[in-house]
């Protein structure tokens, strides 16, 4: 435990005084990242600490962007999404739902004001069926081409060509 600062001495030589004595005593020895040096931030970004815990905890920055700003991300990767759906009920309930969210976001006078139009429903559907059939037609000959193999009758195989197989 230190002694108490004396009142006739200032706080910033008090200070001093300690440092110097721990120093000399040692305490500052054998630290870890002794002779590194610091890692300070750039003096010009006053939100080095946001950026530092956001890529240190890997949190996904996308959950920091506006409401409208999602929605438009959404909107635009709507393909991708819907092409993952198997029935057109599915299609349809999620897209009247985006639509309902931006119709949402575009009263919604809070935040930045970011244009972001309503989806053609139909022309989302309408490529989803092509692209549905495509895949459909893709799984049928698979399945035609996999019975077509188990049809053909194979030889049977020696006793030893099973051991050893």
């Amino acid at each position: 435990m230190t002694s108490r600062k004396p009142p006739s001495m200032s706080m910033q030589d008090w200070i001093d005084l300690q440092l110097s004595e721990a120093e000399k005593a040692g305490k500052f020895d054998d630290l870890v990242g002794a002779g590194k040096p610091l890692k300070l931030a750039d003096q010009h970004d006053p939100d080095w600490w946001v950026k530092d815990f956001i890529r240190r905890e890997n949190i996904d920055t996308e959950a920091l962007l506006p409401p409208a700003m999602l929605l438009r991300k959404e909107k635009k990767e709507v393909r991708q999404k819907v092409a993952k759906m198997r029935r057109e009920s599915e299609v349809r309930d999620y897209l009247a739902d985006l639509n309902q969210r931006i119709v949402l976001a575009i009263r919604d006078t809070t935040g930045p004001v970011i244009p972001v139009g309503k989806v053609d429903a139909e022309a989302a559907l309408k490529q989803w069926r092509v692209d549905h059939e495509e895949w459909l037609e893709d799984r049928r000959r698979a399945a035609a081409r996999a019975a077509a193999e188990s049809a053909v009758p194979s030889k049977k195989k020696s006793i030893w060509q099973r051991i050893f197989s």
